[in-house]
């Protein structure tokens, strides 16, 4: 894997995509978890979301610990570190559950299965518990990742 692209690093530009890709995953889905009419509409948009920004979470992961050993020891850079490598406990669990939802959802519109119903319900609310889960730590890992970059840059002159 590339450490830079175009004399910036990876890192820089591959984490932007997840800390979109995540809470629009987390919002999305919340909202079809509680509302069928969402689920329908924009269900399939959701797993998509939550499937790329979970694929793009190991790079960013990789690329972060190569940025890293080209700076110096930082322990602000070890905090977000530490919590960027948990980051996929989070988000692939979201993405299996609001898969596994959608899979159930288009089963139970294709049959009368009384089953599917409950599925559906207990699906709903481990996406629900997924999605919160991976909204807070994903914010934790930013704010982590953004205290390391500009802590005390309030402190500097202006021009």
């Amino acid at each position: 894997m590339p450490e830079f692209v175009n004399g910036l690093p990876l890192h820089a530009l591959v984490v932007h995509a997840v800390v979109v890709l995540i809470p629009l995953a987390v919002l999305g889905a919340i909202l079809i978890a509680v509302w069928p009419a969402a689920r329908r509409r924009f269900g399939w948009l959701v797993v998509v979301a939550a499937g790329v920004g979970a694929a793009l979470t190991p790079i960013a992961t990789e690329s972060g610990e190569n940025l890293e050993r080209r700076l110096p020891q930082n322990p602000l850079i070890e905090t977000h570190q530490e919590l960027g490598d948990r980051l996929i406990w989070f988000v692939l669990p979201l993405f299996v559950v609001v898969l596994a939802l959608m899979l159930v959802h288009t089963a139970a519109a294709r049959s009368t299965a009384t089953w599917t119903n409950s599925a559906l319900i207990v699906l709903a609310v481990l996406t629900i518990g997924a999605g919160v889960a991976s909204g807070i730590h994903v914010y934790r890992v930013g704010d982590a990742g953004s205290r390391a970059v500009w802590d005390g840059t309030e402190n500097l002159p202006a021009r």
